[in-house]
């Protein structure tokens, strides 16, 4: 029986994919396995029994990935299950930009007493008309399950579509639309492009890349749209650019006492992901990563741990060792077992930088001695019979 702890309220139509073999507790402490969505995990004390955490979504800044990884604790998250929501929101992010809906509606609830409202509208309407996104060029920075989709609707709305990505993968690739022109150069973007939309993880490499430089090489009137992380932008440099005119909008999914309520900053409470659908779709997509690593140890989306696939084991066992990426240790594995006289008929061994997975498929069932002499080989973190 595994047990399951839930740090935020998860869909219901997630946790019902949990079998039988299966039961949700309130107790942390007892957990094998984590679904958390916004709650921070760093200064948690994860239980000793711990194997997994999924993340109802895409962003694990609250999660402590390398204190995970050291423990034999695979974190996964869902990308791409939120994205349509998010894709809908950018879509609104630049309508909102382009025509001054916002701006439309205040007037229109200040002249609610008015008696003549409608007649008024007809000589107001003019500061708010904008104009229209069609035939405009969009530059989308990031082309992975969000950026793509923005990308393509772009297309579809009959704008001229940018995309750039060093790292494009072939899905995505396979994805776009073919009316995409793909760049080389990011300064390709911030040179033709009125609207730019970001779509990149929180790294080292691009925390505050929307910059006073960046800015300086964009087009005068820019529209700069940022439902990423508020953090890939370095907002007071785009208050600089929205005072001189350089930037005509900054549209944010992250409010923040810097960019709430400043003249040119359309600012959203955080509703990208925040439709039934999407918190629906990461619940599912969390709650099958869990259930394939508890009872298979195969490994989808993780962010701390390579992908690993072995299907459904068919031999007597299967053990799942995490260990740091060093030269000899598939031999050291594979004499204790033949230490022990057991045969091992299959075996599939991956990497991701400093730490490295290990899977094997046993013609005779592994017992706990097993174990113990697999994590006493110094660069073992953890060892577990899956089967």
């Amino acid at each position: 029986m595994f047990k399951i702890h839930c740090l935020n309220p998860i869909a219901e139509v997630g946790l019902k994919n949990f079998s039988d073999q299966y039961e949700i507790t309130g107790e942390v402490q007892e957990a094998d396995g984590i679904l958390v969505r916004s709650a921070t995990m760093h200064d948690m004390e994860l239980p000793e029994k711990l194997l997994a955490v999924a993340r109802a979504g895409a962003g694990v800044n609250n999660i402590p990935l390398d204190k995970c990884a050291e423990k034999g604790i695979v974190v996964f998250n869902t990308p791409g299950a939120n994205a349509n929501g998010v894709k809908e929101l950018v879509i609104a992010g630049m309508l909102l930009a382009a025509r001054d809906v916002v701006g439309g509606i205040e007037w229109v609830k200040s002249a609610k007493d008015d008696e003549n409202i409608a007649k008024a509208a007809e000589k107001e309407k003019k500061k708010f008309a904008g104009t229209e996104i069609m035939g405009k060029k969009l530059g989308v920075i990031g082309l992975g399950a969000i950026g793509v989709k923005v990308a393509n609707a772009a297309v579809a709305l009959g704008m001229d579509v940018y995309g750039y990505d060093p790292y494009l993968s072939v899905n995505a690739a396979w994805s776009l639309s073919r009316s995409v022109k793909h760049v080389l150069n990011v300064d390709d973007i911030y040179a033709e492009c009125d609207y730019i939309t970001i779509h990149v993880p929180l790294l080292d490499s691009t925390r505050g890349m929307i910059n006073a430089e960046a800015i300086g090489k964009m087009k005068k009137g820019v529209n700069i749209l940022n439902f990423a992380r508020d953090l890939l932008a370095e907002e007071k440099d785009v208050l600089e650019g929205l005072k001189s005119g350089k930037v005509a909008h900054y549209v944010c999914d992250f409010p923040n006492p810097t960019t709430a309520g400043q003249e040119g900053c359309i600012v959203i409470p955080h509703l990208g992901a925040s439709t039934e659908e999407s918190e629906d779709n990461c619940a599912v997509m969390a709650v099958d990563e869990l259930r394939d690593y508890l009872e298979n140890g195969n490994i989808r989306n993780s962010v701390n741990y390579p992908a690993c696939d072995m299907g459904v084991c068919t031999q007597a066992g299967r053990v799942a060792i995490f260990h740091r990426n060093i030269a000899n240790m598939i031999t050291k594995f594979t004499g204790v077992f033949g230490q022990k006289g057991i045969n091992i008929s299959d075996m599939t061994n991956k990497s991701r930088g400093e730490v490295a997975y290990t899977m094997l498929d046993v013609e005779a069932a592994p017992t706990e001695d097993i174990v113990k002499a697999l994590e006493s080989i110094d660069g073992v973190f953890r060892a577990r019979i899956v089967k």
